[in-house]
């Protein structure tokens, strides 16, 4: 809401325009004032509606025409000031003031103000007057708010009058009801039946007298006593039998006191509701109530927080009609209906999560919908709950945490205590090599010998328990777009784990994986290789080497072979899921840069042995010192020396 208004006066000569604004600053009738007063600023704290109020007197001299169309193209609202003893100044209004307005493209609210009312014959009444004259003006022209008479010299409804003014600006009329047809325009009608919605928090669609207590303490934070509800239930009622039930205010009775507040010129009540429920000047939900702002890191992430999954579980079983424990399409359209719709059109929607046999999305499946979201587009699920009326700060259902260090560039964040729960992984490899097949298995989807194509970016979701903690995986495929993905180092940085997919049956499959490797630094990337297709003849892959030995020489663990037709999955999601704790283990920038394990060992082993050798020398140095001494004293004691045999030494 704004917290400034300009307020600009205009009419003819001699209407009291001047008059009206001195009236107000001293509260007493003025004889002489200036033919135009000054800009007068009246500070929020002496203004009921808390807000800065500017109040420009103008001119109707030809000479101050240009001024005067500048101060209307600054201003909030128009005040046209007509006086009540002056007929010509009266049929001005729509001779000459509305149409100038219109002209101009001037779109703003009007208030009519017949001034000098002290001065009307007696013998005509009030109501008469307004009925007669005033009215078809306003049928007219909408953009009138209200007629106001006053008089400057009785000081009678001069505060009033700018009071109406702040409120035209404020808690504008024309947004609401149509006047002509004395109804509530459609745009209110469709705002105020969703908050219905959302403030029957048990679906029966019935505010009960729990829940109309609510709904009072978020919207004006005051309960109301037993007598009180009673007695608003009673003035519907009156007007509308149908509006009220055994157990409170159905939908009808609701829109019917809404309808009530703006015809009594109440319009501030139904104001203060629709904004409270995050609606703007157009009818339409604010942008910073549905995306506050939010701090992400670049070496962070956002997830849902343990009040987002909660949230979203009581929305699941509150929507649930059937207590099946699976949105059918109607119940996911009836839950949708308080959003512009389903935000996962353009994806492969419930084919991405866990469904049951039929094909409905089970509450496993929607908490993983959303945990997938989540991490690729924090905004968007932001938004949905604001949608689905998150109470408080939407923000509140997020959780901003590190992502997992996997590589030098990839550092934890200080103070995140939060460990990360869903994860991103790319699934990669060539066309027919059975990406889809995979990351369909891995959202419980039955096996089909269909094979069509990817086409486009398709994400898969599910949980996996990890030493009894829930992780999710968002698989990601991009059929003909890999690529344009591992070449972009922001995406990159955005994948947790690169699932290499080659065909064990097809001898050209592994080498596009090789080719991509060959072409794109991806050794920063944790990764892991899986084989498919285990089920058919094993033939060996075309390449410089096996798949087993290039796993090898990049220090990772051989591929793994699966056979999502056989169902012989190798319990390969649950290692995609352990990786994530680890995922340095199948990095192949740090494996390759680490000394080599046996590299110590052999060390190790080296000086052992080089030690056995001294040992060994220092031995055969002191036989052979032995023989020789040994030889020197035969020949002293004999004439005759022969050199010993190989065997006798």
């Amino acid at each position: 809401m704004r917290d400034d208004i300009r307020i600009v006066l205009v009419g003819d000569g001699g209407v009291g325009k001047s008059t009206l604004v001195t009236a107000l600053i001293k509260e007493t009738f003025v004889v002489n004032v200036q033919a135009v007063v000054p800009e007068v600023t009246i500070p929020p704290e002496v203004t009921p509606e808390n807000v800065t109020t500017h109040i420009i007197d103008t001119s109707s001299k030809g000479a101050d025409h240009e001024v005067m169309e500048m101060e209307l193209r600054k201003a909030n609202v128009v005040c046209i000031v007509y006086a009540v003893d002056d007929r010509s100044s009266f049929q001005r209004i729509h001779e000459h003031w509305l149409p100038l307005l219109r002209m101009q493209g001037i779109n703003l609210p009007v208030i009519l103000v017949g001034n000098k009312v002290d001065m009307r014959d007696e013998e005509i009444g009030q109501a008469t007057v307004l009925e007669d004259e005033v009215v078809p003006i306003m049928n007219e022209y909408r953009e009138i708010e209200i007629c106001v008479e006053c008089s400057a010299k009785a000081l009678l409804n001069v505060s009033e009058l700018f009071y109406f003014a702040q409120k035209a600006v404020l808690h504008p009329t024309r947004p609401l009801y149509d006047a002509r047809e004395h109804m509530m325009k459609p745009k209110c009608t469709d705002a105020l039946v969703r908050i219905f919605r959302l403030c029957d928090t048990d679906g029966d669609g019935v505010l009960n007298d729990a829940e109309l207590n609510e709904f009072q303490r978020k919207c004006f934070n005051t309960p109301l006593q037993h007598r009180e509800l009673e007695g608003v239930k009673e003035i519907v009622k009156a007007s509308r039998p149908d509006g009220v039930t055994d157990t409170g205010l159905n939908v009808d009775g609701f829109l019917y006191l809404h309808l009530l507040f703006i015809q009594r010129g109440r319009v501030e009540t139904t104001w203060m509701v629709l904004r409270r429920f995050g609606y703007g000047d157009d009818l339409g939900l604010r942008e910073d109530y549905l995306c506050p702002e939010l701090d992400v890191p670049p070496d962070c992430c956002a997830e849902l927080s343990p009040s987002g999954y909660a949230f979203l579980t009581e929305i699941f079983k509150r929507y649930d009609v059937d207590g099946d424990s699976a949105f059918c399409p109607d119940e996911l359209d009836s839950i949708f209906s308080l959003s512009p719709g389903m935000p996962w059109k353009h994806g492969r929607f419930p084919e991405s999560t866990v469904t049951n046999a039929a094909g409905y999305v089970t509450l496993e499946g929607w908490l993983a919908q959303w945990s997938m979201t989540t991490l690729l587009d924090y905004k968007q699920t932001l938004a949905y709950l604001a949608y689905f009326g998150f109470p408080g700060d939407n923000r509140d259902g997020i959780s901003v945490v590190s992502r997992s260090h996997t590589s030098g560039s990839r550092k934890r964040r200080k103070g995140s205590k939060m460990q990360r729960s869903v994860f991103l992984c790319y699934v990669v490899g060539a066309s027919g090599s059975g990406k889809t097949s995979l990351i369909r298995a891995f959202a419980k989807k039955p096996f089909t010998h269909d094979y069509n194509p990817t086409t486009r970016t398709a994400t898969t979701v599910n949980s996996v328990d990890v030493k009894g903690s829930e992780k999710y995986l968002a698989m990601q495929e991009f059929g003909p777009y890999d690529t344009s993905v591992l070449q972009s180092r922001r995406q990159l940085e955005c994948c947790d784990l690169l699932v290499m997919v080659y065909d064990s049956s097809d001898p050209n499959s592994f080498a596009y994986l090789t080719n991509l490797r060959n072409n794109y630094s991806l050794d920063n990337v944790p990764v892991i290789f899986v084989a498919t297709k285990s089920d058919l003849d094993y033939v060996e892959q075309r390449g410089d080497q096996p798949p087993d030995i290039y796993c090898r020489e990049l220090k990772l663990n051989a591929p793994v072979y699966v056979s999502v037709k056989d169902a012989q999955i190798a319990s390969v999601f649950q290692r995609m899921a352990a990786i994530t704790r680890n995922p340095q283990s199948v990095t192949p920038a740090l494996l390759l840069s680490r000394p080599h394990a046996w590299s110590a060992a052999r060390i190790i082993g080296v000086t052992a042995l080089a030690g056995v050798g001294l040992v060994s020398t220092f031995a055969v140095y002191h036989a052979i010192k032995y023989w020789w001494t040994s030889v020197m004293h035969s020949r002293a004691s004999s004439s005759t020396y022969s050199i010993p045999k190989r065997n006798e030494l």
